[in-house]
């Protein structure tokens, strides 16, 4: 090992390695104003005298890194994702994974994470985990599971998926070319070359991986994964301002009309009668088809399942009286009743309107417009019992569940309807575009697997291809980007960049391995290379930190009588160990939509980063 001298530029370079790592975990201000922070800083030391503070980067690459190839292709997956998202193709996926882990976290958790794991092992884990945020979210929205209670167990996973083949990482795709470098320095030593690994040479080591992290979240989930609120604001929420305000009590429930019910075959209008008015009738479904808002002139055969709002109490009195089987969840609905896609908001009637002196029976709002109307409210008076024989007057709130959409076209009909409730998901999928979604899909896809062509290029043509064929509109696909992940990871390359080429990694690097002396248990020495590459991972580009640990990991195991193919793949796989901060791009990716904070991947991520270290040295050792 070569004896490196400690340099001034060094210096400069870890002081301000430590000033990040403290802004990152202190989070004095945002993670990503941190990261935009000390690119600034790396910028300034170009315009500052060599004599106070060398140049660590070369101001004409300082913005590089919005322009690299990973910062490009997290942009284009982004793209592809919130486009097949448009074309419903990623609503289908959750709507699957729902059906079968059901609504909870022990199910789901397992279901998301093995799938994006599978994934990542043949496509950029990043790419994996950004196409799977669309799935997340839905998934969230139907469950009110929060999105940081799944997000942080598919992104370690997907980061995870990436050992699973030789083709997964880009360290693990470089270290055959890494080993048939180092090959030429030890056949000129008369030594044995190395064998370069395989495709599936290191599959054992990465399901094993795989398997560790999706336990570690089934079990000990509820313990590290935090609970955090990213839609909304403080105050009261829309259901309690209604329950306030309306007396709206509580919730939607599902039933199944048996075939011996007294209201078997009778109209939605009989039922309601039926049933009063503490019951409303939100949806039904017959065989296939599932109406939100059903007309009242439908009738409702056996075995058909209502979407019943009302209070747990009332909802049993009618199952019992009328014998209806109460399903126990929402599986018949989970997918048309989403709060994403339907809910309850208001409406007032204008001055105007054309709907004034005429009963609500008159206006049959659920045929003509999908409004199931719950409630009026006139003056300070609720009016929730016999609704069909209120009169409308101007000024009247109409409480009313509906889906979105209809609502959206209720909006548009400003002469008889104010629409108040503005703050609802304007989603307008587009199934039509789902050929031309998946083509694009598959061809980016296929670029990427059979190829040479670079990540961000094959993705680009699929993000591209969804902008010109209308799946998207340049302004969905602007607003399809976390800007907030690209300024992040971008603003992070040209520190690690410094880092590599200043000698400040070979350094510390050299420094580490001379303390532990020339007399070292191979498995130790081995332990050390990972948590060396672990290190580097967290504060430089995995690709760099591979690069520049595997030929010392040759050189120390060539002296220590170890195996050099076997260490230069610790390397390659210990790079993946990065948990602990949002410094890689899977993390930062999903950072922003969880709201997660730093402390949150030191709690969950710490974990994580032994588990990996203990799995992957003993599946080394096992398979090698």
């Amino acid at each position: 090992m070569e004896n490196l001298t400690l340099t001034t530029e060094m210096i400069w370079v870890m002081a301000i390695l430590a000033f990040t790592i403290y802004l990152f975990v202190s989070e004095v201000v945002r993670v990503d104003v941190a990261a935009v922070v000390i690119m600034v800083l790396l910028g300034l030391t170009t315009v500052i005298p060599d004599a106070v503070v060398p140049s660590l980067v070369d101001a004409k690459h300082l913005f590089d890194g919005f322009a690299s190839n990973a910062v490009i292709s997290i942009i284009a997956v982004m793209i592809i994702g919130a486009g097949l998202d448009k074309t419903g193709v990623m609503g289908k996926v959750a709507n699957f994974i729902m059906k079968i882990g059901g609504s909870t976290e022990q199910r789901i958790i397992p279901l998301i994470s093995s799938t994006v794991g599978f994934i990542s092992s043949f496509m950029q884990n990043v790419g994996a985990a950004a196409l799977f945020l669309p799935v997340v979210s839905r998934i969230s929205n139907r469950t009110g599971l929060p999105m940081s209670r799944l997000l942080m167990p598919m992104g370690f996973c997907a980061i995870l998926g990436g050992t699973i083949t030789m083709i997964g990482s880009s360290p693990l795709i470089l270290l055959n070319d890494l080993i048939l470098t180092s090959n030429k320095s030890l056949t000129a030593q008369g030594m044995e070359a190395m064998q370069t690994f395989d495709l599936f040479a290191v599959t054992p080591i990465g399901l094993a991986l795989v398997a560790t992290g999706i336990i570690y979240f089934v079990l000990a989930g509820r313990f590290v994964l935090p609970v955090n609120k990213t839609e909304g604001g403080e105050g009261i929420s829309t259901m309690e301002y209604f329950r306030s305000q309306y007396g709206l009590s509580g919730d939607i429930f599902e039933v199944c009309l048996a075939a011996g019910s007294p209201l078997a075959d009778k109209t939605v209008e009989e039922l309601e009668a039926a049933f009063g008015h503490d019951v409303s009738i939100i949806a039904l479904r017959i065989g296939d088809d599932a109406r939100i808002s059903p007309s009242r002139d439908v009738a409702v055969p056996a075995n058909a399942v209502l979407a019943l709002m009302g209070s747990n109490e009332a909802i049993q009195r009618q199952a019992d009286a009328y014998k209806l089987d109460r399903t126990g969840g929402m599986n018949n609905f989970a997918d048309v009743l989403t709060s994403s896609r339907a809910g309850i908001s208001e409406i007032v009637i204008p001055p105007n309107s054309r709907l004034i002196g005429k009963s609500l029976k008159e206006q049959r709002l659920r045929k003509t417009y999908g409004l199931n109307v719950l409630a009026v409210y006139r003056g300070t008076e609720v009016i929730k019992e016999n609704l069909r024989d209120v009169v409308l007057q101007s000024g009247d709130t109409l409480l009313q569940h509906s889906s979105w959409d209809d609502l959206a076209a209720v909006e548009k009909n400003r002469r008889d309807f104010l629409v108040i409730t503005t703050d609802y998901p304007h989603e307008e999928l587009r199934p039509h575009k789902v050929h031309f979604a998946l083509v694009f899909f598959v061809i980016a896809l296929s670029m990427i697997l059979f190829t040479d062509v670079r990540l961000s290029i094959a993705l680009l043509t699929g993000a591209m291809g969804m902008i010109l064929t209308g799946v998207l509109t340049i302004d969905e696909a602007y607003g399809a980007v976390s800007w907030k992940t690209v300024f992040l990871l971008a603003s992070l390359i040209p520190l690690g960049q410094a880092v590599e080429t200043s000698g400040t990694a070979n350094w510390i690097a050299v420094q580490t391995l001379t303390l532990l002396g020339g007399d070292v248990n191979h498995v130790l020495l081995q332990a050390v290379i990972a948590v060396l590459a672990t290190f580097f991972t967290l504060v430089m580009s995995n690709v760099g930190a591979t690069v520049l640990l595997v030929p010392l990991a040759v050189n120390i195991a060539v002296q220590a009588g170890a195996d050099p193919a076997v260490f230069a793949l610790t390397v390659a796989i210990a790079t993946s160990n990065s948990f602990f901060l949002p410094t890689h791009q899977v993390n930062a990716l999903i950072m922003g939509p969880a709201g997660y904070r730093v402390i949150d991947f030191m709690r969950a991520g710490g974990i994580m980063t032994v588990l990996f270290l203990i799995v992957s040295l003993t599946m080394l050792n096992i398979v090698f």
